[in-house]
């Protein structure tokens, strides 16, 4: 036992060993016929973010990009709160650039990108001034571009896996990256496909049973360029993605029906509601980006303009078989006809410089003015209206003194929302509840550097969430039933959070950490039954405090094997380890309106394990508490699942196999019930998540091994992703 607890202390030094060799992107030297080759990190701990890199992990990129996010230790994604990373909600971005889509549109997205498009993903817990202060929680950041190099480079990825429950599913997808530069520009294209046939069933209470047998078809492609101008340089980004889906839905229950139709008659019965749906969407961004340079590479003007513009279709026929007592059936049709379209512009400037503060200093200033239009149809009439402008400046400032490094900024927002909503029964258009104010939000960071790669921090930021679209969207995009009604919520407000946190982090991967959250108007799922009608749209929760408490360590397998004396050595490639990864977090939300208030604990084990003939073994262990989840109490875990991976590299390492096994004991369930009803509100839902398959990526070899590795050319980074060199740790 002792020799564990010395061998854990020299835990840092083993990895920081490792990040000498694992730090960067894959580099190739040819030096007398022997090529050396840098992988990297699987996850990195930065004193702002953490950095899961995808493009070299099998177990993270066989899937889709959803079933990846799933697997990160600390995430967790559910119906009813989108996705949280260590407790905190999270805005999701893509290449550095809000994605302004969430609930079932996001979902459908990540659902339609492979997994293997991705080449890390990054999540910014303290978000600092220079970003916009509508990142809330935290920050999920996609990054999908690879490195511009100077010459010819292509990438292809394929995977196929299948389920086989009440009859066999097939999914499967492909994907292409080249790039290539030269010494005036770059460019980069990238385009992939994906099918999913799918199933989920649900049930509501003891009203409503359904099942919906999916097949989800998804398109996408990027382009960039980026042009050398002297010193400075100009980025052109285009995303184009597509999905169509169809689902074909059974439902059954019991309900309140009118009959005959138009008296005021209604009587209780049975029915089977039979039906097909369809969803299409449509994104197209465009991004151009200007980055003037100085002889002091620290200081940077950045100009930014983008545009994206997002439609959704949704059309629903179905028959309502109704079985009135002492009458034949009765066939009553169920259609539903609704579509948006969403308009977001943005424009942003921002500048840093070092200054001579202390022992080194950077001062940071931008502004960013941002708009989004967003309308409705329900039935081919526009039902909806809403506009949302927002103008912000900010300040940041980082400084160094001995040990200890700061960061502190200020941000101002001045938000205009508005908008109106057509009442359907009386055929008026009402007034939304407008949001017309200026902010002020705050951020401060403390970092105390313990010992070298040992460090520990205090954050403060102060941030807000504006309701998203799909949130706000008062029509059906989902199949629904005679007795179930969900929908937005056009008056919710936005959501303002303080964030505490006090985190302690060694080597890039061990870390542990407190953090608690004073939120006002949480927007929440909100769920009520009247007889046999059950109702979901979205509120207010007025406030709440949530506490989360999260811890991570790293423990190479070799402590157990052998003697402290070799190990000191170094004499191994970190790469070709055996190791476990432990995650273990707890969640506690204190909501005044609620009386039954229990915390959730959630477990995450993943580990590398060294086969003969270089065959890697990634088994991940994801398992939770029964808990409340805001207006909710998880009547099952909601995280419950076991995923294999075996993978194998081939041709000099371009070639990467590897076979996978998802949900191995079919034990995921998303079972809930309500804990602000009077009487509780049963939810439940399981879908085909036990899946096998195989999944292939491929670097087409290249005869320039002593090319340079440029820049990254798709301008993917999140703002501050140094840390203005004061807070970048490792220094």
């Amino acid at each position: 036992m002792k020799k564990t607890i010395i061998a854990l202390s020299f835990l840092g030094t083993i990895f920081t060993y490792a990040q000498e060799k694992t730090n960067s992107p894959v580099k190739e030297k040819q030096i007398e016929g022997v090529t050396i080759t840098k992988t990297k990190k699987a996850v990195e701990q930065k004193a702002d973010r953490t950095i899961f890199d995808f493009s070299e992990q099998p177990a993270l990129n066989s899937g889709s990009s959803l079933e990846g996010i799933k697997k990160l230790p600390g995430m967790v994604v559910t119906d009813i709160a989108g996705m949280m990373y260590q407790g905190k909600p999270l805005q999701v971005y893509m290449d550095g650039r809000p994605l302004n889509i969430s609930t079932n549109d996001l979902t459908a997205f990540l659902e339609g990108m492979p997994a293997s498009s991705i080449e890390r993903m990054e999540v910014v817990t303290q978000p600092g001034a220079e970003f916009p202060a509508t990142s809330g929680g935290a920050i999920l950041n996609i990054i999908t571009s690879k490195s511009a190099k100077s010459y010819l480079t292509a990438t292809y990825s394929g995977g196929y896996r299948f389920s086989d429950y009440d009859k066999f599913r097939n999914k499967f997808n492909n994907s292409i990256v080249l790039n290539s530069k030269n010494k005036w520009f770059g460019w980069q294209f990238s385009a992939g496909q994906t099918y999913n046939e799918s199933f989920s069933s649900n049930e509501m209470d003891d009203v409503s049973k359904g099942f919906n047998d999916k097949y989800a078809r998804s398109y996408f492609a990027k382009a960039a360029t980026t042009f050398e101008l002297g010193m400075d340089r100009l980025l052109l980004n285009y995303d184009f993605f597509t999905s169509n889906n169809d689902s074909y839905n059974t439902s059954e229950g019991t309900a309140n029906f009118e009959y005959p139709q138009k008296s005021q008659n209604f009587v209780t019965a049975d029915y089977i509601n039979d039906g097909k749906s369809k969803n299409q969407n449509y994104r197209n961004e465009f991004t151009a980006t200007y980055q003037k340079r100085f002889n002091d590479k620290s200081q940077k003007l950045d100009f930014k303009f983008n545009y994206a513009n997002f439609r959704n279709n949704f059309d629903q026929n179905a028959i309502n078989t109704i079985y009135i007592p002492n009458t034949n059936p009765v066939m009553q049709p169920s259609p539903a006809e609704n579509a948006s379209t969403q308009n977001a512009y943005n424009m942003r400037v921002d500048y840093s410089q070092p200054i001579k503060l202390l022992e080194e200093g950077k001062i940071s200033v931008g502004g960013m003015y941002d708009k989004l239009d967003f309308e409705t149809d329900f039935m081919g009439i526009e039902n909806l209206d809403y506009q949302r402008q927002t103008a912000s400046m900010y300040a940041e400032l980082n400084t160094k003194l001995k040990k200890f490094s700061f960061i502190a900024g200020l941000r101002a927002e001045d938000y205009d929302i508005s908008g109106k909503s057509l009442n359907l029964d009386n055929g008026k258009w009402d007034d939304l509840r407008a949001f017309k104010k200026f902010q002020l939000f705050p951020n401060a960071s403390i970092q105390y550097d313990i010992a070298k790669s040992f460090y520990f921090n205090l954050n403060y930021n102060r941030k807000i969430t504006l309701p998203s679209t799909g949130q706000l969207n008062p029509n059906n995009t989902t199949f629904q039933n005679p007795n179930v009604n969900i929908s937005g919520n056009p008056n919710v407000q936005p959501t303002i959070f303080d964030n505490f946190e006090a985190k302690l982090s060694a080597f890039d991967y061990a870390f542990i950490s407190y953090n608690v959250s004073k939120v006002s108007d949480q927007v929440m799922m909100y769920v009520e039954k009247d007889g046999y009608n059950i109702s979901q749209t979205n509120v207010n929760i007025s406030s709440l405090t949530q506490h989360s408490f999260n811890i991570g360590l790293p423990v190479p397998l070799m402590i157990f094997s052998k003697p402290l004396s070799e190990i000191m050595k170094f004499d191994f490639n970190p790469d070709k380890i055996n190791f476990l990864y432990f995650y273990a977090g707890y969640q506690f939300q204190n909501i005044k309106e609620i009386t039954d208030k229990k915390g959730m604990w959630f477990f995450n084990v993943s580990g590398q394990f060294i086969l003969p003939k270089g065959i890697k073994f990634s088994p991940t262990l994801s398992y939770s508490t029964k808990g409340n989840y805001y207006f909710f109490q998880s009547t099952q875990p909601i995280m419950n699942r076991v995923d294999l991976n075996l993978s194998k590299k081939f041709d000099s390492d371009r070639l990467t196999v590897s076979l996978f096994a998802n949900d191995i004991f079919n034990s995921s369930r998303m079972n809930f019930k309500t804990v602000n009803t009077p009487t509780p509100i049963y939810l439940n839902n399981r879908w085909d998540s036990r899946t096998f398959g195989i999944s292939v990526n491929y670097k087409i070899p290249t005869r320039n091994k002593l090319a340079k590795v440029d820049q990254n050319i798709l301008n993917t980074e999140t703002p501050k992703d140094d840390n203005g060199g004061v807070l970048n740790q490792g220094q």
